[in-house]
């Protein structure tokens, strides 16, 4: 399993849309920088949020999870609650090749202010916008920046092809247009 570089990354983003809309180069001055870098790609999120309220007492339940406990928000600056989280999309659509894998991990900036972000593994054949999950773990309130850098995208080609794909087997999470709460 080899780990792909930018001119794979470019190459596959314009020529089979893996990423759109695409950012051949890194955007840095004056914002959290996004597109591509070495060994990655850095997404964006997205202006639309939603925020995690306990105004209702709710207990978070992956199998009943209870759409009254999150806030929707759209704006180019979403504050996350101390000690509090939020859920968000990326400003980029992916479909990933079947023989690939990603990882995604915060990036630096956010993660020395104590905000952590939480992304699952893009599957083999998997599309959509991805959905982040924003953690504030200060006892202050945070500020995300829509539209700039939030996580890096980091590829993985496999030596052979899975039997199964995400599509395969019908994933729940295809072709999210979204921000999706859990499903079972």
């Amino acid at each position: 399993m080899g780990l792909k570089p930018d001119h794979w990354i470019t190459r596959m983003a314009q020529e089979h849309r893996m990423i759109e809309p695409f950012v051949a180069e890194q955007v840095r001055d004056g914002v959290i920088s996004y597109g591509v870098s070495s060994y990655g790609y850095d997404i964006r999120v997205a202006d639309e949020f939603k925020i995690f309220t306990n105004v209702f007492s709710a207990v978070v339940d992956p199998k009943h999870f209870d759409p009254a406990s999150m806030v929707d928000y759209q704006g180019p600056v979403c504050v996350i609650p101390p000690n509090s989280f939020a859920l968000a999309r990326t400003v980029e659509y992916f479909r990933i090749p079947r023989e690939v894998l990603t990882l995604c991990v915060g990036k630096s900036t956010y993660a020395r202010c104590g905000v952590i972000v939480n992304v699952t593994p893009f599957e083999p054949e998997w599309e959509g916008f991805v959905t982040l999950e924003i953690s504030n773990t200060t006892p202050l309130p945070a500020r995300i920046y829509a539209g700039e850098g939030i996580a890096q995208v980091i590829f993985f080609e496999a030596d052979e092809v899975c039997r199964i794909s995400y599509a395969d087997k019908k994933g729940k999470y295809q072709k999210q247009q979204t921000i999706e709460l859990p499903r079972l």
